[in-house]
């Protein structure tokens, strides 16, 4: 089990993050290891609340959507595709994204573009 440090002000060191200009301003200082905001405890339940009332006793908490496309392909199930359909819409109109699983593309296609995407971000 991981202690969770009670006096550790999240919302404080994101907001000094955001000053230094983000990845960009940390890489530029020449960091040597990953900032404390981005360590999380290894327990997948654990969520951060995102405050967006501007009160700490009323933060909320949100998780990302996730659609799964198991079965999309079948031409005997008109009504599977409708229910995805309906899901991508409301993901995108309350969110803006969402999780695909069950896509069918291989991990190693995943793999090429996670590394296209960095080599992007790193020049």
């Amino acid at each position: 089990m991981v202690a969770i440090n009670t006096n550790y002000d999240r919302k404080s060191e994101v907001k000094a993050f955001d000053d230094t200009k983000g990845v960009k301003g940390l890489v530029d200082a020449g960091i040597t290891e990953v900032h404390r905001i981005f360590h999380h405890p290894p327990e997948s339940d654990v969520h951060y609340p995102i405050n967006n009332s501007g009160s700490d006793s009323e933060a909320t908490q949100f998780s990302i959507s996730v659609i799964d496309l198991q079965g999309l392909d079948r031409l005997d199930c008109p009504t599977k595709r409708k229910e995805i359909v309906a899901k991508v819409g409301e993901a995108s109109e309350t969110w803006g994204f969402f999780q695909i699983v069950n896509h069918g593309i291989p991990v190693d296609v995943l793999e090429e573009i996670k590394d296209g995407v960095r080599g992007f971000f790193e020049l």
